[in-house]
């Protein structure tokens, strides 16, 4: 994957930023790029957006990683388990989100 002269720079030069921040505890690029990860996909960024600014060609693993973190997770966890008995029953109960 080419990058761009910006990010090989930014990447070649972050230990020297790195070590004249100030931070207690301290922070390593890996916990900032998984922190980074984790509140794009919350965000609801797209899987693929996310795996090429890692600087990966494919989404699997950001899904692998990260796919429990998407807002549509659960729902999708849920209707893909759920029983089909092809019944509606009218309900009072609301969706939340």
């Amino acid at each position: 994957m080419e990058q761009s002269g910006a990010s090989r720079i930014s990447r070649a030069r972050w230990p020297m930023h790195a070590s004249r921040a100030k931070s207690a505890p301290p922070v390593k690029f890996h916990e900032l790029r998984h922190t980074w990860a984790s509140l794009s996909v919350m965000n609801g960024m797209p899987l693929m957006v996310v795996a090429k600014n890692l600087g990966h060609v494919d989404t699997r693993m950001v899904e692998k990683h990260y796919g429990h973190l998407t807002p549509s997770y659960v729902k999708e966890a849920i209707k893909a388990g759920a029983p089909r008995f092809g019944l509606v029953e009218k309900t009072n109960v609301e969706a939340i989100g």
